[in-house]
């Protein structure tokens, strides 16, 4: 595995406490976050190696490991385990302990996991899991909206996914074989994606429902008539009652956010009037209000 330098990609020293991990991770976000750099071809590749970074360094136990061991970092435990075996191998007067186990057996076990092979030529490969990988996934709630597939770079490699209509904010699906790779043969670990919906400016969404307001003029609402409302599935038209009040609500049944996994199913939207008082009248259109509030 070619080895990352996350330090280099946060642009920060070894020395950087966590207050200056997370400035700095914050900083490269904004900056190379794909939805405002939709003409750079190598955004989505930068903000997931920023995120990666981000995940080691940010945790004192990970960052510890990745200090030590490098590019093998994901296998530390593995290792550590290994060199205790060996050591416990000898007893405190630096003599082998006696029974069925040889040298040849503890140096095999130890050049099992660090490389290497027996002058023998009988090395016993131990098998171990790789390591699982977490990463973060931004969508906009249009993204979440509909099923679509999206291109991922993990670990240095391009990870193509489907993702269902209706994921939920702060969800995780789990890619099963896209994490670490296995050592001596073992599998690989699985791939851990939490999905972040940032937020609509007009729509608000509240598990399969949605909520959004919608100016009436006073005519409209006073005489009735129709209007046109953007949603996430597109333009609708929807007839207004003469004397719509301001704050009512309206439903639209079937129109809310797609229900995760379940085809066809699909909460409602829930519309608020809001009714705007006409400026700027003419003194023609204030005695015809004078004229109404006189009958």
């Amino acid at each position: 595995m070619e080895f990352v330098d996350y330090y280099k990609i946060l642009g920060i020293d070894k020395t950087a406490v966590q207050k200056d991990v997370k400035t700095a991770y914050r900083k490269l976000a904004r900056k190379f976050h794909p939805d405002l750099n939709p003409n750079d071809k190598d955004a989505k590749r930068n903000f997931q190696q920023i995120n990666e970074a981000n995940e080691v360094l940010s945790d004192p136990e990970k960052r510890k490991k990745y200090d030590q061991y490098g590019k093998d970092w994901q296998h530390a435990d593995e290792f550590d385990k290994a060199k205790q075996y060996r050591q416990q191998s000898s007893d405190p007067r630096g003599q082998r302990f006696s029974g069925s186990r040889s040298d040849d057996d503890f140096s095999d076990f130890f050049e099992a996991m660090f490389g290497g092979s027996s002058g023998a030529g009988r090395s016993r490969q131990v098998k171990y899991r790789g390591e699982d990988f977490n990463a973060e996934l931004q969508l906009g709630l249009l993204d979440a909206f509909k099923t679509h597939k999206q291109t991922l770079t993990v670990n240095g490699q391009k990870i193509r996914i489907t993702i269902p209509a209706g994921i939920e904010n702060g969800q995780t699906i789990k890619i099963a074989g896209h994490g670490g790779q296995g050592v001596n043969g073992g599998p690989n670990g699985d791939l851990y994606i939490r999905f972040s919906i940032a937020n609509h400016p007009d729509i608000r969404r509240l598990g399969d429902n949605l909520y959004m307001t919608a100016e009436l003029n006073l005519y409209t609402a006073v005489l009735g008539g129709e209007i046109t409302l953007t949603t996430l599935n597109g333009q609708v038209k929807l007839k207004v009652p003469p004397e719509t009040q301001n704050g009512s609500k309206v439903k639209l049944k079937g129109q809310g956010f797609p229900v995760y996994r379940k085809e066809g199913q699909s909460g409602d939207l829930y519309v608020t009037w809001v009714i705007s008082i006409p400026k700027n009248l003419t003194e023609k259109q204030k005695g015809l209000f004078m004229e109404l509030s006189n009958t």
